[in-house]
C-alpha cells in the first residue's frame, strides 16, 4: 500500500512540475510584457504560498515544489521584463537562483524545489543550444523589437520556421528532444521524488517547444 501511495505521489509530482513549467507561457509571458513589476512582486506571493505549505505536513511536499516554482518565475520575470531583447543573457538571468537550488537539493524541506528549477533550467539551455546552432537568434531579436505588431512579426516567424524545417535544423531538433527524454526518463528512474520533479519539468521543456513550433506555424 505504500509503494502504491509513493507510486501515486510521484506521478502527482511529475504531472504538477510539467504544468507549472507550462505556466509562464499563459499567465507570465503577458503578464510581464505589461506590468513587469507586477510579476516580478508576484514572486513575493509564491514564496509566501511555498512557506505556507511548508509548514503544514501534508502539504510540505507542494510548498517545496511551490518554492522552486517561484525562483523559476522570479528569474523569468527577471529576464523576459527588462533583457528579452537579448537572447545571450536568457540563460544567465534564469541561472541566477541556481546556487540556491544546488543548496536546496541537499536539504529535505527544499530538495523538490531545488531539483524543479535545475530541471526547467537545463530544459532551457537546451533550447537556447538549439536556438544557437540553428541560427535563430537574430530572429529571436528582430521578433522582440516588433511583438506589439503581429503584420510584422509574421514574417518573421515564417523565416524562423524555415530554419527550423531545414534538414539541419530538423536533425539537431530530433537529437536534442530524444536528449530531453532520455534525462527525463531515467530521472523517472530513480524512487526519489525530487527526480521526479526534475523529470516532469525537463519533459515540460518539449511540451512548451511545441506550442512556440505550432504558433508559428499557424501564423
Amino acid at each position: 500500500m505504500l509503494a502504491a501511495v509513493s507510486l501515486l505521489q510521484q506521478w502527482r509530482i511529475w504531472f504538477a512540475s510539467l504544468f507549472l513549467v507550462s505556466v509562464p507561457v499563459f499567465f507570465e509571458a503577458p503578464l510581464v510584457r505589461y506590468a513587469p513589476w507586477l510579476s516580478l512582486i508576484c514572486s513575493v506571493g509564491w514564496l509566501a504560498i511555498a512557506k505556507h505549505l511548508r509548514e503544514q505536513p501534508k502539504t510540505k511536499t507542494w510548498g517545496s515544489l511551490i518554492w522552486g516554482f517561484s525562483l523559476t518565475w522570479l528569474c523569468g520575470s527577471l529576464y523576459w521584463g527588462w533583457v528579452r531583447w537579448e537572447p545571450a543573457y536568457h540563460v544567465p538571468v534564469e541561472a541566477l537562483a541556481l546556487p540556491w537550488a544546488i543548496w536546496a537539493t541537499r536539504q529535505d524541506a527544499y530538495r523538490v524545489g531545488g531539483w524543479f528549477y535545475i530541471g526547467s533550467l537545463l530544459g532551457t539551455a537546451i533550447t537556447d543550444l538549439y536556438f544557437y546552432i540553428t541560427h535563430l537568434f537574430p530572429h529571436w531579436q528582430a521578433l522582440m523589437q516588433v511583438e506589439s505588431d503581429l503584420s510584422l512579426a509574421q514574417p518573421i516567424l515564417k523565416n524562423a520556421l524555415a530554419l527550423v524545417e531545414t534538414p539541419w535544423g530538423m536533425t539537431w531538433a530530433c537529437i536534442l528532444a530524444a536528449l530531453l527524454l532520455v534525462t527525463g526518463n531515467r530521472a523517472m528512474r530513480s524512487p526519489q521524488i525530487g527526480y521526479w520533479a526534475f523529470g516532469g519539468a525537463l519533459l515540460g521543456t518539449i511540451f512548451v517547444d511545441l506550442l512556440f513550433f505550432i504558433v508559428a506555424i499557424v501564423n
